[in-house]
């Protein structure tokens, strides 16, 4: 069990180091705007906006409603992924920052990007998409790429090799 988790944790290292820049700043971004912005309106984080009435790790009010509507499992369990969503924008954002379980974090904001794109904003244009969309390209190859050599997973896994 340790070595597929050291495996899973262990990113990808490219052959120059301006290689995992490159793929550094989108991940890094992304996780800054998801976690700063998109979670923190829907998750309690300590910068989450005064205005939202929220509690540390309270999930919006509004938030399992609009969940709901999407109908199965979803309708079925509208806390749980109300709460899964907003973590993983939240919580998951700021451990993609920091490029720690990049995978595993990149493989839920997928996931939730992936609802977010199909049963949310699909009705409402392409341009209502987009940020959602971006982030799920970034996820996608996080997910593949892990942090590259700019994150904690390559601290952690550098010298276990």
């Amino acid at each position: 069990m340790t070595n597929y988790f050291k495996s899973f944790t262990r990113p990808h290292v490219l052959p120059h180091w301006y290689q995992d820049l490159l793929t550094a700043i989108p991940r890094i971004v992304c996780g800054y705007l998801l976690t700063s912005d998109f979670g923190s309106s829907k998750f309690g984080l300590p910068w989450s906006p005064a205005d939202s009435n929220l509690h540390l790790f309270e999930v919006s009010f509004w938030f399992p409603g609009d969940v709901a509507e999407y109908g199965g499992i979803f309708k079925m369990f509208p806390v749980f992924f109300a709460w899964m969503g907003a973590f993983s924008e939240a919580v998951g954002g700021l451990f993609i920052v920091f490029g720690f379980q990049t995978r595993l974090f990149s493989i839920l904001i997928l996931l939730t990007m992936l609802v977010a794109v199909f049963l949310q904003q699909w009705h409402n244009g392409m341009w209502s998409m987009l940020p959602a969309l971006g982030f799920a390209w970034v996820a996608m190859y996080s997910s593949v790429l892990g942090s590259g050599r700019f994150g904690i997973d390559y601290l952690i896994t550098r010298s276990s090799k």
